[in-house]
């Protein structure tokens, strides 16, 4: 077994390398050559579809439970703000500069490490995977998703993304949904009742006013907010319908299927239709009673709800979000990860593991 240590100082040649190849959602092919030659290095077997590798620990037993570690590869693309190149791994000050260092490189080759130091003990309780995915942050088809029918079953995941090493045990489900809401073409001169606007204002107060019954403890109330709206060409003519987008995020007490339902039960109307874009980014939690949360705890991290994203929402098991970096640091311009809080992820993730995974 090798040290933490090592594995670590591997870990962070690994995340500038990857910095360094560019790895956009669905064009991840580089990156997953670097994976392929992390597992080659350590003598670990690998499977590989399409840009997402993974591998099983060396004494896999189908008797036992298994716990998926997850985190991606893939970027989005380098905002307009960067004063830096984003595919420089430059370190200065303690931070490790570029685009993906903190979401998720950082959370990945930490994982990555930790796979790699428990792979051949024999004396495990969960059996391991580790996935490292693709197409993450376009919720793209080839990603976590395509690769859930080729994995054993899990009972469990850690999903590395930037938490500060804090315990996400929620995080919320997205629904987003195109509603138009009809009304008769005419010219604006003409008097017209049936303005397809102005029949909007209803359902747009709707949205805005309506709060759903049950109350996350950890997430809160289902938040629903209208971000687009488009009616009309010119302004001489009154439009057939107008047209919104709806962004919902969902907590816990819900899942997608009931969200919609509620809200076509309150406005759908002849006039008023509402197709949902996808129901498949559900809401994900873990209780506080779980093993590895009690572990975390043990081990002073704090927990809370994450109001963000991840590959979570295509799992269908508990699930926790825990990784080194700061959420509030992702997609944003200059992006770093304080070389630090990868020397202080793996042991920690270690940690995690040897008190929820080791036979006693």
């Amino acid at each position: 077994m090798q040290t933490i240590a090592k594995l670590t100082d591997k870990a962070i040649i690994l995340l500038q390398n990857l910095i360094e190849t560019p790895s956009f959602s669905g064009e991840e092919e580089h990156t997953a050559l670097l994976i392929e030659a992390w597992f080659t290095h350590h003598n670990i077997p690998f499977n590989r579809e399409n840009n997402n590798i993974w591998a099983f620990n060396k004494h896999f037993d189908e008797t036992k439970p298994t716990l998926l570690l997850n985190s991606h590869q893939d970027t989005v693309f380098p905002n307009k703000g960067y004063t830096r190149d984003p595919f420089e791994a430059q370190e200065e000050d303690g931070k490790i500069y570029g685009l993906g260092s903190n979401d998720a490189g950082g959370s990945l080759v930490s994982l990555l490490a930790t796979f790699t130091y428990f792979y051949s003990n024999d004396n495990l309780a969960y059996n391991l995977v580790m996935a490292a995915t693709c197409e993450e942050e376009n919720s793209g088809k080839k990603g976590l998703n395509s690769l859930l029918t080729k994995l054993p079953k899990i009972d469990c995941a850690i999903v590395g993304e930037p938490t500060l090493m804090n315990l996400a045990i929620a995080e919320r489900g997205l629904l987003v949904l195109d509603v138009i809401i009809k009304g008769t073409a005419s010219h604006a001169a003409h008097n017209n009742p049936d303005n397809a606007i102005y029949n909007s204002i209803k359902t747009i107060q709707w949205f805005q006013n309506f709060a759903f019954e049950k109350i996350s403890e950890v997430l809160g109330p289902v938040k629903m907010t209208i971000t687009q709206i488009n009616a009309g060409q010119q302004h001489n003519l009154v439009p057939e319908e107008c047209k919104l987008v709806v962004d919902i995020r969902v907590n816990d007490c819900y899942t997608n299927e009931e969200v919609f339902a509620i809200i076509q039960e309150n406005i759908a109307s002849d006039k008023i239709t509402i197709t949902p874009r996808s129901l498949h980014l559900k809401s994900s939690s873990i209780p506080k009673s779980h093993p590895l949360v009690i572990a975390g705890i043990e081990l002073g991290r704090s927990t809370y709800g994450s109001p963000t994203l991840s590959d979570q929402a295509v799992l269908y098991c508990q699930s926790l979000k825990m990784g080194p970096g700061d959420s509030l640091r992702s997609h944003t311009a200059d992006e770093f990860i304080f070389k630090k809080e990868i020397e202080e992820a793996i042991p920690l993730y270690i940690e995690l593991l040897n008190k929820t995974i080791i036979n006693s």
